[in-house]
């Protein structure tokens, strides 16, 4: 399989990295290919233009002809051809940082991710992907994530992003609390990332 990944933490040394790095090194030894972006360090911009600001029509081939910038183009690209998807973020205030949530805006648009026959009706999924692996990290524990605040991360990507762009087979692992870990925790943590690999992606 195909698979773009993406990471989404502007410390470069953070656990974050460490997890991304663990689950391509996974993908690759078991023979998977991946087009991997650090959105930090490549500088992506996240602030969505008003050409940009629709929500219906267009084909893939017109949504990225009229993208002028190459970075877009690219994104845009490997999006739509991947036959999976691994993201890893933080949980930052119930939600990705805003980084991510620009890229999703410019990344995911019609044409690439879903298409509107109105602006009212139901999407038509268009990625070809139908498996997607979102890893984040976390310091609030689950009783109070779930309970208390809803798990806001589980609605955005297991209920609105993916099933809306037409991703079918879902996981998302959150290790938690990460401040304050142990060395060992950590390396039981990374040790994990291979089966949640395999059981996704193979």
């Amino acid at each position: 399989m195909h698979i773009f990944s993406v990471v989404a933490h502007p410390r470069p040394n953070s656990f974050c990295h460490a997890i991304s790095a663990a689950a391509r090194s996974a993908l690759a030894a078991t023979g998977h290919t991946v087009e991997h972006h650090d959105l930090y360090s490549e500088g992506f911009d996240p602030c969505l233009t008003s050409d940009e600001a629709y929500t219906i029509g267009d084909t893939l081939e017109q949504t990225i002809a009229r993208a002028a910038d190459p970075v877009l183009q690219q994104h845009r690209q490997g999006v739509g051809k991947a036959n999976g998807l691994l993201v890893v973020h933080p949980n930052w205030w119930g939600k990705p940082p805003a980084i991510l949530a620009g890229w999703m805006d410019r990344i995911l648009v019609p044409g690439v991710a879903y298409r509107l026959q109105a602006a009212d009706g139901l999407p038509e999924g268009l990625l070809a992907m139908k498996t997607a692996l979102i890893i984040n990290t976390s310091d609030t524990n689950e009783e109070r994530e779930v309970n208390d605040l809803g798990d806001p991360l589980e609605l955005i990507w297991g209920r609105c992003v993916l099933p809306y762009c037409g991703v079918k087979d879902y996981k998302r692992i959150v290790y938690r609390p990460v401040n304050g870990s142990s060395a060992e925790t950590r390396s039981s943590w990374l040790d994990d990332i291979q089966k949640h690999c395999h059981d996704s992606f193979c």
